[in-house]
């Protein structure tokens, strides 16, 4: 008899849902847009079993994948597990097997030297696939049609380094998908790998690299002649590793680094600049491009750690003032000799996270960028149901060239999930489109898909989906046209 514990992670909104669904065409208010065909992908950590260990934090759980079919003013809706090694052998044993977050040392002995892989962290599409991402393993392929789980791509173990970023980014000028893997040669190394992935699905570069020091390398940005990783001191060890913890710990005392990597195949670690600046938090990534000589990376930056169940390394409680993230740009000159950023600028007063663009412009200067607000100057009735509890209540969108900025809240009992941008056409301006997202009903517990105007979300959704479960809190998600991903595409008007 499954028995989840009483405790924040499995309790309230984030009770574990484990449900999976068809439903067409959701009930809606307002109107779809019609000219959207397409699908909005999205990963919720939702665990199979109670935690072998009694409790666990929340970002543990096994991926679900949700799916939201746009198509002929409709909303058809089908969600399913990603089907892991760890999925297939507890579902086998009927029981929780591994241990605490990214910790093997904390797992059944039965599952050592598995894929710890929960496949919870992004729903990406790529290459006519649906790849379901983890960073500390490969990641995992599904068919985005019917969602049904393939195999972890290693590419027939051409792919040398352990683990794939849940970040990838797509280039522009190339249609290449650039990746990382941290952590590539095990856990809690210094070993990097940067790897190129072809439009055809093919793996066309893995070149290998050393970072200052171990950290959690989530996310990274790519501009035309470079990959721009941030090395911020969510650190760990073997060491801490072996007194049973999660995985990761921040320390305080420990300086952040900027990685400018040339993106090439004669890739050597001498060819790299490391710049250095104070301590602070950063996990996401805006975007980066250059111009001329100087690299720009912006980031949503925090003085101080912004996972409450990552403790601090040294012992100090947790400090929600500190964590408030804001718009930040770092600029460092590749002319320079030395390793001073140029410039750090904050962009805002706003505190935000999950930031998203329109992905079209990755890697090149971009105008507007869209996130979730902390507004804690607002009403709020009820706790919950946010990634890492934080209280995200806004969509917030900053025109990065003008400064000007737009909120929109979502009431006192609700909370709100990562948005994605839909372009109106691949060759429309940027901005140009939608914003679709999830919203927490934390009172009613359920779950609705907003629809904004991305450039007008002040005026609110042009339409609501209700979605008759509910969706945990979720994490990273993306959207694919109906033609790319094998669904039926819109039907021509008879004549």
């Amino acid at each position: 008899m499954a028995q989840f514990p009483d405790t924040p992670s499995f309790t309230g909104f984030n009770t574990p849902s484990r449900v999976e669904a068809d439903i067409e065409d959701l009930d809606v208010d307002g109107t779809i847009p019609p000219e959207i065909d397409g699908a909005f992908f999205r990963v919720q950590p939702d665990p199979q079993f109670p935690p072998l260990l009694g409790d666990d934090i929340a970002f543990n759980g096994d991926g679900m994948i949700t799916r939201f079919h746009i198509h002929d003013g409709q909303v058809d809706f089908k969600q399913r597990w990603a089907k892991t090694d760890k999925w297939h052998a507890e579902r086998k044993a009927g029981r929780g097997l591994f241990g605490k977050y990214r910790n093997p040392v904390t797992d059944d002995p039965s599952v050592k030297g598995m894929i710890r892989s929960t496949a919870n962290t992004n729903a990406w599409i790529y290459a006519g696939k649906l790849w379901a991402m983890k960073e500390d393993s490969p990641a995992l392929i599904m068919d985005p049609a019917t969602m049904e789980t393939d195999a972890f791509e290693t590419w027939e173990g051409a792919m040398k380094s352990q683990t794939f970023t849940a970040h990838p980014k797509i280039d522009p000028a190339t249609g290449n998908m650039v990746a990382i893997g941290y952590a590539a040669s095990g856990l809690c190394t210094e070993d990097v790998s940067y790897m190129e992935v072809a439009p055809d699905g093919s793996l066309v570069r893995e070149k290998w690299f050393k970072v200052p020091y171990y950290c959690m390398m989530h996310d990274f940005g790519i501009t035309e002649d470079y990959l721009v990783l941030h090395i911020v001191p969510s650190t760990s060890s073997w060491e801490y590793l072996e007194q049973k913890r999660e995985h990761f710990a921040f320390d305080t005392t420990m300086p952040v680094y900027l990685g400018i990597i040339p993106r090439r195949d004669d890739l050597k670690d001498e060819d790299i600049r490391w710049f250095k600046r104070d301590n602070c938090f950063a996990s996401h990534v805006v975007n980066a491009w250059q111009e001329g000589s100087k690299v720009h990376f912006v980031i949503p930056e925090a003085k101080n750690n912004m996972f409450p169940f990552f403790p601090d390394i040294h012992g100090a409680p947790f400090n929600g003032a500190e964590a408030m993230s804001k718009l930040t740009r770092w600029t460092v000159d590749m002319a320079s000799n030395g390793e001073d950023f140029a410039e750090i600028e904050q962009l805002t007063d706003t505190a935000s996270e999950f930031p998203r663009i329109d992905d079209r412009f990755t890697g090149v200067k971009n105008r507007y960028t869209w996130g979730l607000e902390m507004d804690m100057s607002r009403p709020n009735e009820l706790k919950g149901g946010s990634a890492g509890g934080f209280l995200m209540n806004c969509l917030f969108l900053k025109d990065l060239e003008t400064g000007a900025e737009q909120h929109w809240w979502c009431g006192p009992v609700s909370s709100m999930q990562e948005p994605c941008f839909i372009p109106r056409s691949k060759d429309a301006p940027e901005g140009d489109g939608w914003i679709v997202m999830i919203c927490n009903r934390l009172a009613d517990h359920n779950s609705d898909l907003l629809i904004f105007d991305a450039l007008d979300i002040e005026k609110g959704p042009v339409a609501t989906v209700h979605v008759p479960i509910r969706l945990r809190f979720g994490l990273h998600g993306n959207f694919a046209l109906s033609e790319d991903i094998g669904l039926k595409a819109k039907q021509p008007e008879p004549a």
